[in-house]
């Protein structure tokens, strides 16, 4: 006799077994709450898009090279169009531009080989870390080679956004990594010492660090010596950042079960091999929405440089709204910044979230 299983009514059916009916169903309006929240939402887009499209794109206007040649009265994004490369690059030499391109080239290749299986991880990742800075500040910079001397005080635009996000992203990684690690040692200078900076650090904003980095600092050192400004800036936003995820990481730690600790112990590992081997990539992966987080804020924050007198790529478009020929335009501007800010920090997001899910070794529950 065949025995028929039926499945329990108070189930819900597999999500991707019935498609996106049963998405919505399930996300959208599984509640009386949740169908309130989505007719909302569907009413307050009901409001707001139809005039963002009709003055983004269909009265919108893009020909020209002036701004008497904005007449549709939607957005003039001939300013936009016009002013695009200094928005780009800053006060860069347009002749020079192609330094920059190459190094992001440079970048985006270096980077492919990264995910290459066939290439050694470690000797890629010294290459990044390690030979590539030096090869970009030598495009940037020049002097040498043949290459005309550009002024940091000329970096900006989207360039020098990218130059202080990536630097402080890359830099700021290990050291929160060290100052997790020496606040949880057993070592009372070594702990004071990290305890001591982090907490100072996170006890300032921003913008007071910049501050003392442009302006402080250089009063303080001897007659004849100085640092380039944007050196100094880039110490600044490197130390806090990595106040702030040395705590990240450090909430990490603390997840990851004593018995961890104690197996690494058992197997006779030395403390860095236990840390590098057993205990970090676990906490690590525990704490990728709190690192992704802080990378994203870092991001964001690089637009403080403005108030020390360097214009990023918000500066710039800041700088740009105040000319007599382009006034009116500053909607544009800042729309524009948004959408590029919001590309950046969404695609952090995403890809934060594939490596959460490729990473994922747990059961979720339904």
């Amino acid at each position: 006799m065949a025995i028929i299983f039926k499945p329990s009514p108070s189930l819900p059916p597999p999500v991707n077994s019935v498609g996106a009916v049963a998405w919505i169903k399930q996300n959208l309006l599984s509640s009386p709450l949740n169908v309130f929240l989505t007719l909302f939402s569907a009413y307050i887009l009901y409001l707001l898009l139809p005039p963002m499209i009709q003055w983004g794109i269909i009265d919108a206007t893009i020909s020209g090279d002036t701004k008497s040649a904005c007449t549709g009265g939607g957005a003039c994004w001939t300013f936009i169009k016009v002013r695009f490369d200094q928005f780009m690059y800053g006060l860069y030499p347009p002749e020079e531009y192609w330094r920059v391109n190459l190094a992001l080239v440079l970048l985006i290749i270096n980077t492919g080989l990264f995910f290459v299986k066939s290439l050694n991880k470690m000797i890629v990742s010294l290459s990044i870390v390690l030979v590539y800075p030096i090869v970009a500040f030598t495009l940037f910079s020049g002097g040498i080679f043949g290459l005309e001397h550009v002024e940091t005080s000329l970096w900006g635009g989207l360039f020098l956004t990218m130059l202080l996000g990536i630097i402080g992203i890359v830099a700021s990684f290990p050291l929160g990594v060290l100052l997790a690690l020496g606040r949880r040692s057993d070592m009372p200078i070594a702990k004071s010492v990290c305890v001591v900076f982090i907490e100072t650090i996170r006890a300032v904003p921003l913008i007071t660090i910049m501050f003392m980095a442009s302006v402080m600092i250089p009063l303080f050192l001897p007659e004849g010596l100085n640092f380039n400004k944007l050196l100094r800036i880039l110490i600044g936003i490197t130390l806090f950042s990595a106040a702030y995820m040395a705590e990240v990481i450090r909430g990490g730690l603390q997840a990851i079960p004593k018995g961890q600790y104690e197996a690494a112990d058992a197997m006779g590992l030395t403390y860095w091999q236990s840390m590098i081997l057993v205990i970090l990539p676990q906490a690590l992966k525990l704490v990728i929405p709190g690192i992704v987080n802080t990378f994203i804020g870092l991001f964001k924050d690089t637009t403080l440089v403005y108030i020390v007198g360097m214009f990023d790529f918000l500066g710039i478009i800041q700088l740009a709204n105040h000319d007599a020929n382009w006034l009116g335009t500053t909607v544009e501007g800042y729309a524009f910044a948004g959408f590029v800010y919001w590309a950046f920090c969404f695609g952090m997001s995403r890809y934060s979230m594939a490596i959460e899910r490729k990473l994922e070794t747990g059961h979720k529950r339904n």
